[in-house]
């Protein structure tokens, strides 16, 4: 195989895996190439495990990789037997769903710019009363039984999503001719140069700014789908408003601020992704907010600050410490609100030993499944919360 023929197969196997739904950029395209010279082109163990080692950077990430490189590596017709099993897939009545990793792989091989042929008979009537548009459908569709395109369109929706939150008055004051407080000091300053008369006098005003905004995501195996199109919804926010503090847990607690400042969404998860040892891992909530309250308590809930919590709350180790870490972080946070993908069952119940601990101690208890959810959290945050939480399942589905 010519060094040209080779060039052009790896570019397109990494618009295949882009189209699956993994971040695969130019950079890995080009590690790629270059690990492709290192190694002996005629061992296909070799050639899968130098791509998968340059071209991902996920553990979730391997059974979409894996499945592609051998449909994609196998032979010219490859695409067209992804699309017939996935057919016949489609046909048979089988109780379980197939993995979401076979499903976005057929999907991908499939050319989105194709046109799809014309039915030759008449179009039929379609009656509007009782049909929903795509965007009212996206907008209920939990995240969990999305495909990749609904994926893409999903992360577009999220990124549009703006956050308001009530301003706050703080002690610091701002120059204001018509502001209530008078400023001595600059009014002496600004009569010296007028011969020490007296002739404005200068006022100012306090300064009103949103409250410092803190997130902890749960990024266990358990949340691992979720918490990667949050993660979305949290770069948009962190660039959006400032004193944004962002943190992940599973096993270990991880400060992801700075990552997630990165104006690329791209560059900014693959930072994150490097910087986070322990995705969809375990689950340790009380160790976490145990770290979080010691190291990073003091530093960031200053000034009336707001705490988002989005973790299904089943904790490893049994709820061990986890309500006195959450009393303490209550007390610590002007509004501590948890987001719970688990709320998306309409007969949910707090049975666990650990969402049994942590409920006593938030302001909110809310779901995050879908986009609709997401919005009714944007809404949330601009009016004040009731204290203290008196929880019910008919007030937290939406």
């Amino acid at each position: 195989m010519s060094s040209t023929t080779l060039s052009a197969n790896v570019m397109h196997f990494a618009r295949l895996l882009r189209r699956a739904g993994l971040p695969v950029g130019p950079a890995e395209a080009i590690a790629a190439q270059n690990a492709l010279t290192q190694i002996d082109l005629a061992s296909k163990t070799e050639a899968r495990t130098a791509l998968r080692a340059v071209m991902i950077h996920r553990h979730e990430h391997q059974d979409v990789f894996d499945q592609a490189f051998a449909l994609f590596w196998r032979d010219p017709s490859a695409a067209e037997q992804a699309a017939a099993m996935a057919l016949l897939d489609a046909q048979k009545k089988q109780p379980e769903k197939p993995p979401p990793a076979s499903r976005r792989v057929a999907e991908a091989f499939t050319n989105p710019n194709t046109p799809k042929p014309k039915p030759e008979e008449e179009p039929p009537i379609l009656d509007a009363a009782l049909t929903v548009s795509d965007q009212e459908r996206l907008r209920s569709m939990d995240f969990e039984a999305m495909s990749a395109a609904e994926i893409e369109d999903a992360k577009k929706a999220i990124r549009r999503l703006t956050l308001p939150m009530d301003l706050r008055r703080t002690r610091s004051m701002r120059p204001d001719p018509t502001g209530p407080v008078m400023d001595l000091r600059r009014t002496i300053r600004s009569s010296l140069r007028q011969g020490g008369e007296i002739l404005t006098i200068a006022r100012n005003r306090r300064q009103t700014r949103p409250p410092p905004l803190v997130v902890l995501c749960d990024i266990s195996g358990s949340m691992g789908r979720y918490a990667q199109i949050l993660l979305h919804f949290l770069h948009a926010v962190t660039n959006h408003r400032d004193r944004v503090h962002v943190f992940l847990f599973g096993t270990r607690l991880t400060n992801v601020t700075r990552q997630l400042r990165a104006r690329d969404p791209e560059v900014a998860f693959q930072m994150v992704s490097h910087a986070v040892p322990d995705w969809s891992g375990g689950t340790r909530i009380g160790e976490s907010l145990d770290r979080f309250n010691k190291l990073w308590a003091r530093r960031v809930l200053g000034q009336g600050a707001i705490v988002l919590l989005i973790t299904d709350g089943l904790d490893r180790d049994g709820a061990i410490g986890l309500a006195d870490n959450m009393d303490r972080l209550h007390r610590s946070s002007r509004r501590l609100i948890w987001l719970n993908p688990l709320l998306r069952w309409a007969g949910f119940e707090p049975k666990s030993q650990g969402i049994r601990a942590m409920l006593p101690h938030v302001d909110e208890f809310r779901p995050v499944h879908n986009l609709a959810s997401l919005r009714a959290l944007v809404a949330l945050l601009s009016r004040p919360a009731p204290r203290p939480l008196s929880w019910t399942p008919e007030r937290t589905i939406s």
